[in-house]
C-alpha cells in the first residue's frame, strides 16, 4: 500500500492503483447516481493533456524526457480506455475539477510506470506540476467537453442524413397511395401517403442542417485561459491551439475573448436547444406511426420485431416507436437540465459545467442510437395497407370539399348533415343543386 498526503491529510491505495489521493477524494465525496463521466469526454481530456504535454515542452516550459513519458502515458491510455480508472461521479462539485484531477493523476502514474518508476513517485513526475502544466480545469474541461460533442454531433447530423433518406423513399413509394388526411384527430381532406412521408422528410431535413450547423458555435475554446480566462504564456497558448486542432481534425479556434467562454454557457443551451428541436419532430412522427399501425387505422404495417404481451398471445406491439419516442422525452429532459444548470453560473465560471456536459453529451447519444434505430427498424422497414387507407378515405367526408367551391360552404354542410355520410346520395343532390344554380344562371 500507499500513502498520499496534502494539506486536507492522508490516504491510503494500493500500490498498483493507477489514480490517487484527488480521485479516491472525490469517489468518496460524491456517491449519488452511480454514473461515471461519458467515455468520449475521457477520451477528449487525455488528448488535451498529451496536447499540453507537447506544447509546454516547446514553450520551454516542460523537460523533454518527462513530455513524452506523457504522451507516451496518453497515447496507451486512449488506444483502449478503461473506464474502471475512471470512477468519479457525474454528479460532482467543483466544475469539473474532480474528474480533471483523475485524468491528471491516471495519466501521471502510467508516465510513471513507462519510465520505470513506482505509481505515486511525484517527485519525478507530478500530476499538478507536470500533467496538469499551464492549465486549469476552467479551460481544460469546456474545451474537452466542446470537442467531445462536436464529434457527437457529426455522428447525429449523419444519422438524420440517413432517416431523411428512408423517407424520402417512402414518400417515392407511396406516391400513389390516396388516404384521408387528418387534422385534430377527425378526418379532413383526401391526401397521399407519399405526401405525408415527405413532409416527415422535411422536418427531419430541417433538424439535420440545423445541427450541422450547431458545430460552429463550438468550435471556439478558451484553451490557455486558465482558472479564469486570462491567457497563460502566449507561446504555449498557440502551440496549444494549433495541436489540439490537429489531434481533433476540428477547425478549433481560441475565442477572441476566453473569459466569456469562461463564464457563459448560453452555446450548450443553443445546442441543446436544436436537439430538442430534433426530439420534438422525432415523438411527432412516431407517434403517427404508431397510430397509422394501430388496429382502429391499419393504414401502415410496422414490422413485428418481439412478442408483445405475456398474457396475450399473437399480440404485437409498436415496440420502436415507443422507445424512440422515450428517448426524444429523455433528451427534453436532458435539455432543461442544461438551461437550468447554465443559467447558474456565477462570476467568472459555472460551478455546473459537469451537469451540462453530461446531459449535452448524453442527448446526443441517445438521439443518436433512436435515428438510427427508428431509420433501420421501423421507418424501412414498414409497408402499407393499401385496402386500409381506401377503405378510410371511402368512408370519410372527403369527397365533398370539391363542392365547395362550387355550391358554397353552407350548402354542402347542410347536404351533409342530410346524407348522413351517404356519398351517392350527397353526389347525386349536390350535382342537382349544380344543375339548379346553372339553370337560375341561364
Amino acid at each position: 500500500m500507499r500513502t498520499e498526503s496534502d494539506f486536507l491529510g492522508s490516504v491510503t491505495l494500493p500500490d498498483d492503483c493507477l489514480y490517487g489521493i484527488n480521485t479516491a477524494r472525490a469517489v468518496s465525496n460524491f456517491d449519488i447516481s452511480g454514473k461515471t463521466v461519458h467515455k468520449e469526454l475521457i477520451y477528449e481530456l487525455i488528448m488535451l493533456k498529451r496536447s499540453a504535454a507537447v506544447a509546454n515542452r516547446d514553450a520551454g516550459l516542460l523537460d523533454s524526457n518527462v513530455a513524452q513519458y506523457i504522451v507516451s502515458a496518453c497515447d496507451k491510455l486512449s488506444s483502449d480506455i478503461d473506464m474502471s480508472l475512471f470512477p468519479t461521479e457525474v454528479l460532482q462539485g467543483g466544475a469539473g475539477t474532480s474528474i480533471n484531477m483523475n485524468v491528471n493523476e491516471v495519466v501521471c502514474n502510467t508516465a510513471l510506470l513507462t519510465a520505470g518508476r513506482k505509481c505515486g513517485d511525484y517527485d519525478f513526475i507530478d500530476p499538478l506540476d507536470h500533467v496538469n502544466l499551464s492549465q486549469s480545469t476552467n479551460d481544460v474541461f469546456p474545451t474537452a467537453v466542446r470537442i467531445a460533442s462536436i464529434k457527437l454531433i457529426r455522428r447525429l447530423s449523419d444519422a438524420c442524413a440517413q432517416l431523411q433518406t428512408a423517407l424520402q423513399e417512402k414518400e417515392q413509394e407511396f406516391a400513389g397511395i390516396h388516404k384521408i388526411g387528418r387534422t385534430e384527430l377527425m378526418n379532413a381532406t383526401e391526401i397521399t401517403l407519399g405526401e405525408q412521408f415527405g413532409s416527415y422528410a422535411q422536418c427531419i431535413a430541417r433538424d439535420r442542417w440545423r445541427i450541422y450547423k450547431a458545430e460552429e458555435r463550438l468550435r471556439f475554446v478558451n484553451i490557455g485561459g486558465a482558472a479564469v480566462g486570462k491567457a497563460a504564456n502566449n507561446k504555449y497558448v498557440f502551440r496549444m491551439t494549433e495541436l489540439i486542432r490537429k489531434e481533433s481534425s476540428i477547425g478549433l479556434a481560441r475565442a477572441e475573448y476566453p473569459m466569456d467562454i469562461t463564464q457563459n454557457c448560453d452555446v450548450f443551451v443553443e445546442v441543446s436547444g436544436l436537439l430538442k428541436s430534433l426530439a420534438v419532430n422525432l415523438i411527432k412522427i412516431a407517434s403517427d406511426l404508431r397510430l397509422m399501425n394501430a388496429e382502429f387505422l391499419g393504414e401502415i404495417k410496422l414490422s413485428p420485431m418481439q412478442k408483445g404481451s405475456t398474457a396475450m398471445p399473437g399480440k404485437v406491439n409498436p415496440v420502436i416507436p415507443e422507445a424512440v419516442i422515450q428517448a426524444a422525452v429523455k433528451a427534453i429532459s436532458d435539455d432543461a437540465a442544461v438551461t437550468y444548470a447554465s443559467s447558474m453560473g456565477n462570476f467568472e465560471l459555472n460551478a455546473f459545467m459537469p451537469l451540462i456536459a453530461d446531459s449535452l453529451i448524453d442527448s446526443l447519444k441517445i438521439l443518436t442510437g433512436a435515428v438510427l434505430t427508428f431509420t433501420e427498424k421501423c421507418v424501412k422497414i414498414l409497408t402499407v395497407d393499401k385496402n386500409a387507407c381506401g377503405y378510410h378515405l371511402e368512408n370519410s367526408r372527403a369527397y365533398a370539399m370539391k363542392y365547395v367551391s362550387l355550391i358554397g360552404y353552407e350548402a354542402v354542410e347542410k347536404l351533409l348533415a342530410e346524407c348522413e355520410n351517404d356519398r351517392e346520395r350527397f353526389t347525386a343532390l349536390a350535382e342537382g343543386y349544380l344543375q339548379a344554380q346553372s339553370g337560375k344562371g341561364e
